[in-house]
């Protein structure tokens, strides 16, 4: 009844396998990949014709984890899986990046690639498997596919790199010192296709050494996936990439002294209206047959692309002016809004984001629910890019692929400099802004948020600066990579390549390449004039701010303290009744984890240290021989009863009321009354045992008698 083919190797510590032909068999292509004990089943799908006046590319990629996989039930009302989680979304970007440009060129069938988490053993992350079921599933499916493409995670420990570490590994990325990388890469057999990284200070070539390590570990996976091909593909799809010459001939005819001129222009506005305008003459130059033609919108691009790259290859001319290494002019302010915790305005160019800060309390940290369990991010970090940043009308709504995957990345530039929570217990949330775009917003808001934290007061290691590289790329291998691209170098060209980090060295790495891949010369080259460009971006940034300033009156201050733990139930009290007690007197929050540690927080000073010292007194033990402030809470015939430290009480015996006889405490003492006493210790039956006459009740100073001198004979 079934046809199966699998195909196994073992790959660094675990075995790979590939399965198809019993699962999904309706699918154009269906592969079930496995490592370890974490299975991703890949189905593709596509058009068998392509839609009438079909001008783009309708690829589309989802990334599903079932929460079965890790034996889980999935939280909320409904108990089932609702929306896309973060890393779903950011895993299905992972995915299509690297196979988009691996389809024959022309080719306009929509395309559906779904990616479904069966299984997950909690120590292989599926990201990396459903990658290879999807590259694996595209190869045999028939689909006009140049694959296929395999990717890998590496780390870095100690100076080695590390194949697929544990997730275990990566969660603890930021609290482990020995843990400085987490890196994917993607490639076919001959050239990188996609990276994207999270680091802590890796010089450039350590960089590069991890993505020349990893594209040689997934080289046998593309292996694999050729084997199950060879068994397993389906006869490839009947098409052949349109022949639009003669299209391209009359556009270029009509077109080019325009759309040149148009190219010239260094406004953007000016520039993106003499654009419009010369595609409007090329549209009024050409035939009904020829504006019928669903190559068309090709044929412009095609145009515009050969005006842009000609001119950068052969002259070393950009669209700006600029050389192929200069930066924009810069601008960085900083505190431009009044009662916000942190703000700065950076601008790069046409490029400009408004960047706010806020710090919050551990109340305000996320919980993240995942398949390989809960965890708590006290980093946040927003990215919005709204359509009048590019001078457009258009819809409004919930944050999409693009917003999730900028924040990320410029989340990932930003974490590794943030300071232990140890040191600086807040939840620190950054918002990114972009108020007008123009290439390279994520590295703006990777700046920006540089500057707003630093402005907050955040300590951070040190400023972090983000630049994007672009690539040029000719048929006979003439390139020329450029610093800072603008957004049309990017539309236009072959490579978009972000690196982030300090002066010291790399912490985040995105690269997506549009053609079959790069050679390590142009990657070093590129990562070479990044750093230049980091370097004198970091320069601009520090004529504003270079370190955290003062921290704003208007966010909370949080005090860390911490009890033993077999106190913290006396802490929190019978139903949480003492810690709202606390809450309710002091006016501060008050948050404490189960190892003990206890964040107390208020804009006011003095209602952290009223909580303080109200926890203190239940947690702390008196000390013999210390003098505290008491009040007489009973009155008996030999003595006193005080309440001197937190809700303990303790004995002022008569005879140790004051320094002389007395017929009854009551003589001098009343409930009620504020005194001072000294704690002498306990008795036997561990009873407290107090004394006022040794102690200036006016001063509180303890009175020390003179010692009499003996007398001479």
């Amino acid at each position: 009844m079934f046809d199966v083919t699998t195909k196994s190797m073992q790959w660094g510590e675990e075995t790979l396998t590939l399965e198809t032909g019993k699962v999904a068999r309706q699918a154009d292509g269906s592969v079930i990949a496995t490592l370890g004990e974490t299975t991703v089943m890949a189905n593709v799908t596509f058009a068998k014709e392509q839609k009438p006046g079909q001008d783009f590319f309708p690829l589309t990629v989802h990334y599903q984890e079932k929460y079965y996989a890790a034996g889980k039930v999935p939280g909320g009302f409904f108990k089932r899986e609702a929306r896309p989680s973060e890393k779903e979304t950011l895993t299905a970007r992972l995915i299509d990046r690297p196979i988009r440009p691996l389809f024959v060129p022309g080719f306009k069938h929509e395309v559906l690639v779904m990616c479904t988490v069966l299984s997950h053993d909690l120590v292989n992350d599926p990201d990396v498997v459903a990658m290879i079921a999807a590259s694996a599933a595209l190869t045999i499916s028939g689909v006009p596919f140049m694959g296929p493409v395999a990717g890998c995670r590496v780390g870095y420990v100690d100076g080695d790199y590390v194949l697929n570490p544990t997730v275990e590994d990566m969660d603890n990325l930021r609290t482990d010192p020995e843990q400085r990388l987490d890196l994917v890469v993607a490639g076919t057999k001959d050239a990188v296709m996609m990276v994207e990284s999270e680091a802590y200070e890796l010089s450039e070539e350590e960089m590069l050494g991890a993505v020349t390590f990893a594209h040689d570990q997934l080289k046998p996976v593309i292996d694999l996936i050729i084997d199950l091909a060879e068994d397993a593909a389906k006869e490839p799809f009947g098409f052949e990439a349109p022949d639009y010459s003669d299209l391209y001939a009359a556009v270029k005819a009509v077109g080019e002294e325009d759309m040149r001129a148009a190219f010239a222009l260094t406004d953007k506005q000016e520039r993106t209206a003499a654009v419009a305008a010369a595609r409007t003459k090329i549209h009024e130059g050409l035939s009904e047959e020829q504006l019928a033609d669903d190559n068309l919108g090709s044929a412009m691009k095609k145009l515009e692309a050969s005006i842009l790259r000609g001119d950068v290859v052969r002259g070393g001319k950009r669209i700006d002016g600029r050389s192929t290494v200069d930066v924009r002019p810069i601008v960085s302010e900083t505190s431009i809004l009044p009662r916000t915790h942190g703000s700065s305005l950076f601008t790069r160019g046409e490029t400009q984001a408004l960047v706010v800060t806020t710090l919050g309390t551990g109340d305000d940290e996320q919980i993240i629910d995942s398949l390989h369990g809960n965890s708590r991010s006290n980093f946040l970090l927003h990215y919005n890019f709204p359509p009048y940043s590019v001078g457009e009308a258009g819809r409004v709504g919930p944050p999409g692929r693009r917003e999730i995957g900028h924040g990320k990345l410029a989340w990932r530039a930003l974490q590794a400099v943030l300071p232990a929570a140890t040191d600086f217990p807040y939840t620190v949330r950054v918002v990114s802004e972009i108020t007008e775009s123009n290439g390279s917003s994520s590295m703006a808001s990777v700046c920006g948020g540089s500057l707003s934290m630093m402005d907050a007061g955040v300590p951070l290691k040190a400023p972090v600066a983000g630049v994007a590289m672009g690539l040029i790329l000719e048929d006979d291998g003439e390139f020329a990579v450029l610093t800072d691209i603008l957004g049309d170098e990017d539309h236009l060209g072959d490579m978009d390549f972000k690196v982030a980090g300090t002066e010291n060295g790399i912490t985040s790495l995105q690269m997506d390449i549009k053609v079959a891949g790069i050679t390590p010369e142009i990657m070093r080259q590129a990562l070479a004039q990044a750093k230049d460009g980091r370097m004198h971006i970091l320069g601009e940034m520090a004529k504003a701010i270079s370190s955290a300033g003062e921290f704003s009156v208007h966010a909370p201050r949080i005090e860390t303290m911490t009890v033993p733990t077999d106190k913290i139930r006396e802490v929190i009290g019978s139903g949480g009744k003492v810690i709202r007690e606390i809450v309710e007197t002091s006016g501060a929050k008050v948050d404490i984890n189960d190892d003990g540690v206890i964040k107390i927080a208020s804009p006011d000073g003095e209602s952290i240290k009223k909580a303080y010292d109200m926890i203190y007194s239940i947690v702390a033990e008196p000390e013999a021989g210390q003098i505290y402030d008491g009040k007489v809470v009973k009155i008996v015939d030999f003595g006193a009863f005080v309440n001197f430290f937190g809700k303990r009480d303790g004995l002022v015996h008569v005879s140790q009321i004051e320094n002389r006889r007395l017929n009854h405490p009551s003589d001098v003492l009343k409930e009620g009354q504020d005194v001072k006493v000294k704690l002498l210790g306990f008795d036997d039956r561990g009873k407290v045992r107090l004394a006022m006459k040794m102690v200036d009740q006016e001063t509180g100073e303890e009175i020390v008698e003179e010692k009499k001198e003996p007398k001479e004979d």
